[in-house]
């Protein structure tokens, strides 16, 4: 993966800064054999994480170099940032939202993308508990009618609009929305229980720490040190 266009602005100005950032996450990390990816992982993974750290430029650029790649689709990246929404919020996805579509312009990818909800207002919350059950266990059936009373109605909206939304959508695999789940909650911080609980629902599914790990290492020239080391750490307690 190559970004010289992402350094592209910096190569005259700053070019010890961009010579030695483009060789680490250009070429150093996605090499590196304890840490490489599938292209298509790698790219999900990415785009997760920028929008958990609110890197909205270098995602318009990597968003760029995954569709001429062609390692990831329109769809599959819009997924990440509409999943994202309930994760971050609408005040930090919205950017995304106006970067994907302009990026998609300049692609001529046509919109709207095609549609891929597949639940109504009315089933949407008997899907959406049915993931977590999926990937959290059992106990998450109507969790809302067993958990403390206070959090219900935040424990059925989870249900309901969280997994019942977003989850419940096509484009991609329940492996793939776990993924970005992880790398939005490590890549923004202060979210280690959560980051914890989603590392595990990436287990419970079938992914290993090892996976997990390199997630984490193609990651972190994005994220920095602290967040990434933090993430390991949700990993390895998870996987405990």
């Amino acid at each position: 993966m190559s970004l010289s266009a992402g350094m592209t602005e910096f190569e005259r100005s700053d070019p010890e800064f961009a010579e030695r950032f483009a060789y680490f996450a250009g070429e150093e990390v996605p090499g590196d054999p304890t840490a490489e990816l599938p292209e298509r992982e790698r790219y999900l993974a990415i785009l997760a994480a920028l929008l958990g750290c609110q890197g909205t430029d270098q995602f318009r650029v990597t968003l760029a170099d995954a569709l001429d790649a062609e390692a990831v689709t329109p769809v599959e990246a819009r997924e990440v940032v509409y999943q994202g929404t309930a994760y971050l919020g609408i005040g930090r996805t919205h950017p995304f939202l106006t970067a994907m579509n302009e990026v998609f312009t300049e692609k001529g990818v046509g919109l709207p993308l095609p549609a891929q909800g597949t639940t109504t207002l009315e089933t949407r919350g008997t899907a959406g508990n049915q993931k977590q059950v999926d990937y959290f266990g059992e106990g998450m059936r109507e969790n809302w009618k067993t958990g403390p009373a206070g959090r219900a109605t935040v424990s059925r909206w989870l249900a309901e609009n969280c997994f019942g939304d977003y989850y419940t959508r096509g484009g991609l695999s329940d492996l793939d929305r776990e993924m970005v789940t992880f790398c939005y909650i490590a890549a923004q911080g202060g979210c280690e229980p959560q980051a914890t609980a989603h590392a595990g629902a990436n287990l419970n599914l079938g992914r290993t720490k090892d996976f997990l790990y390199r997630v984490v290492m193609q990651v972190l020239p994005y994220i920095g040190y602290p967040r990434s080391l933090n993430a390991l750490s949700c990993i390895d307690n998870a996987a405990e």
